[in-house]
């Protein structure tokens, strides 16, 4: 079952890179109490992950603080020492962006919104979507049709649907 507006987000630990190395990471502590944006993209690097969805967060960042979001979170089916280095390519992580790595695709899997697309050399990632979640509950959710397409999932459409 994919989630929908509404519905609390599943535990789930995702895992970050952190001075000491990879660390584990609740989400019920990042979403509890809190307005936070999650958004998620098939593979870090790709190209429209890496040239259209996370700069569009970057560009937007400062809008969503003005809406009181307290955390901008990025998920990706990668390992967590790709997302610290597309954190860093990408300026996300300098930007206050926090890059978490879903590396066993457990959190997506749960939330249904993982796919296969095998020719393209991606098995158990993503889909790309972006939600606001507000003390652990959807409350707006956008999500694409195509993996390969960034409309209703970027840093604009999520704040002209808040």
């Amino acid at each position: 079952m994919t989630i929908s507006k509404g519905d609390k987000l599943p535990e789930a630990t995702l895992v970050q890179m952190g001075d000491e190395g990879p660390a584990p990471v609740a989400l019920s502590d990042k979403t509890k109490g809190r307005k936070v944006v999650v958004f998620a993209v098939p593979g870090a690097f790709t190209p429209t992950c890496h040239s259209a969805h996370v700069p569009s967060f970057l560009r937007t960042k400062s809008q969503f603080d003005d809406k009181g979001v307290d955390e901008i979170i990025c998920i990706s089916v990668n390992d967590p020492f790709v997302m610290k280095a597309w954190g860093d390519a990408t300026g996300a992580t300098a930007a206050g962006i926090t890059m978490l790595s879903d590396p066993q695709s457990a959190f997506t899997k749960a939330i249904g919104m993982d796919f296969d697309a095998p020719p393209a050399g991606l098995v158990g990632r993503s889909k790309r979507y972006a939600m606001l979640v507000e003390d652990g509950t959807v409350s707006v959710l956008n999500q694409e049709e195509s993996p390969g397409v960034c409309e209703v999932s970027g840093g604009e459409a999520l704040l002209a649907a808040m």
